[in-house]
């Protein structure tokens, strides 16, 4: 049956989980790092070809200081102790959003990982960090004016792709099926120009909760929509 080429997961509710057991909202976030590990491997059983997770979103920097720094400590902690696995596993790290902001030690073992998995050709994961789909497209919108203005773009060729080219997305397809936890009902400034015929799925359950058969129910509920992109169902 159709597996979705690019899956994207808003990867939430880690502290409520962890709130509701009378547990430090730290330990939501480690157990939302096990939940990555099993959805990456059963996304690759799948053959997803491209797994986008929002990991740290722009807004998030604005939460408390130690909760930021305990997701940054675990960043780095889960990029050095799976860094086998996924290059074992034939999988290549990719990461989009504001990279520079986020601190030294991340950003170096991001780095390494992505050099080191750079010519593995199975799936493509991306980790969304510092990332927000305003300041994407934003900063798009800016590239190209400047270009413009230099007559390095000629409006007259002006379409979708120069666009694509200008994202953090530039080279990966658009999104197929957009996965969210928790039970929230919206999209959080998250890849807002390449979910525009993506396929929303939401469930009730908490990130950490979220299981390889809730990733297969959310596979197959994909598969039983007709995606028309605004054609009629006689023309397909």
């Amino acid at each position: 049956m159709n597996t979705p080429n690019h899956v994207a997961i808003i990867m939430d509710g880690n502290g409520r989980w962890a709130e509701q057991k009378g547990m430090p909202r730290e330990f939501g976030h480690q157990n939302g790092v096990r939940s990555v590990k099993k959805i990456v491997e059963e996304a690759n059983k799948h053959k997803v070809k491209y797994l986008t997770l929002f990991a740290f979103s722009v807004e998030n920097w604005e939460r408390p200081s130690y909760e930021v720094e305990t997701l940054m400590r675990l960043l780095v902690e889960t990029l050095r102790d799976e860094f086998e696995d996924l290059f074992n596993n034939n999988i290549r790290l990719n990461a989009i959003g504001d990279v520079k902001s986020l601190p030294n030690e991340v950003r170096y073992e991001l780095g390494k990982i992505i050099n080191n998995t750079k010519d593995n050709t199975g799936m493509t994961l991306t980790l969304a960090l510092s990332y927000g789909g305003k300041q994407e497209i934003f900063k798009a919108v800016k590239e190209i004016s400047e270009k413009v203005k230099n007559e390095i773009i000629c409006l007259d060729n002006f379409d979708d792709s120069i666009i694509n080219d200008h994202l953090y997305t530039k080279n990966l397809p658009d999104v197929d099926l957009l996965i969210r936890t928790s039970g929230e009902q919206r999209i959080s400034n998250f890849l807002l120009w390449q979910i525009a015929y993506a396929e929303l799925y939401f469930t009730k359950k908490y990130w950490p909760d979220f299981s390889e058969e809730d990733f297969t129910d959310a596979i197959i509920e994909y598969q039983k929509r007709e995606r028309r992109f605004g054609k009629t169902s006689k023309q397909l």
